[in-house]
């Protein structure tokens, strides 16, 4: 098992008479990601709402702010327990067969446009045996022609874009990957968080943006950008793309925060029953898997 220990710090100037927030930054609720114990601060000090989305397992909290500084502070230790599968034994799944609440992620999407990619996803990897390799492939296939670069696109920069300038950081590799998949039928989601083991030469931690495929009967997590370790992932929310999924999404007037956001992550140890977040070869998922039937 793995237990992570984060905090996070995000700084507002309210300009307009009020504003409203809905943020993403509450750590998911799945059977595999078990929150032990988590704080919210708010200063000013106010009333927020935090609401449970009960299909992906992300939590929303929707909050009004009168002008001037905001300051919002969350914290969290959580449990996570992957389930873990040799990759060989994992399929696609055909389009005839996907649960209903899985078909929006074959489709494309604002910053996926995979209508637009079908001729190479099949030149590069139509030949490939469907499965968890094929995806695998995919998956390096974007990392070796993208270079990670911090600040080098920006809010509406989509998969074809990255495509031509072959430059991004971690959410442009996943959107790439994305519609890649989708292109071949394979339905994917593009996943926020926070990660644990990425290279201190990147920068201060972030928000992380990875990749979520639909094989066999539940998602698996993949990294384009290869910047951290895939199982210190803590999974925060889920989407189409990054227009459903941002840790904040502001209505109102707010000037530029005067500080960025205040990202940490540890690993917590000290019990025979905790480990670190390794590499691995097994395919991994904090996905819940298929619903019991009755």
């Amino acid at each position: 098992m793995i237990r992570l220990r984060l905090s996070i710090e995000l700084d507002y100037l309210v300009l307009s008479p009020s504003c409203d927030f809905v943020f993403n930054i509450h750590v998911a609720h799945t059977s595999r990601q078990t929150v032990r114990e988590e704080a919210l601060t708010l200063d000013p000090c106010q009333r927020a709402e935090v609401q449970l989305d009960p299909v992906h397992g992300s939590r929303y909290m929707r909050l009004h702010a009168a002008a001037g500084p905001l300051r919002v502070a969350y914290q969290a230790t959580v449990d996570i327990r992957h389930h873990m599968e040799d990759p060989a034994k994992i399929g696609e799944v055909p389009v005839s067969r996907l649960p209903v609440h899985v078909l929006p992620y074959v489709y494309p999407s604002r910053y996926c446009q995979s209508d637009r990619l079908l001729r190479l996803a099949f030149a590069e990897f139509g030949h490939l045996p469907p499965g968890y390799a094929r995806v695998q492939a995919i998956r390096d296939w974007v990392h070796r022609r993208v270079l990670f670069q911090s600040n080098s696109t920006n809010s509406t920069t989509s998969a074809l874009d990255t495509l031509v300038e072959r430059v991004g950081v971690c959410r442009d590799f996943a959107h790439l990957m994305i519609a890649l998949c989708r292109a071949l039928n394979i339905p994917a989601r593009f996943a926020t968080g926070i990660d644990y083991g990425a290279d201190p030469a990147l920068g201060p931690t972030d928000f992380h943006a990875y990749v979520e495929v639909y094989l066999g009967d539940r998602w698996y997590i993949f990294d384009p950008s290869g910047t951290a370790i895939p199982m210190g992932f803590v999974r925060f929310g889920t989407g189409r793309d990054a227009a459903d999924a941002a840790f904040a999404t502001i209505f109102g007037g707010v000037q530029s925060p005067p500080l960025p956001p205040r990202l940490r992550i540890e690993a917590l140890t000290g019990t025979p029953d905790l480990t670190l977040p390794v590499h691995c070869a097994q395919a991994l998922s904090t996905d819940d898997g298929p619903p019991a039937r009755g």
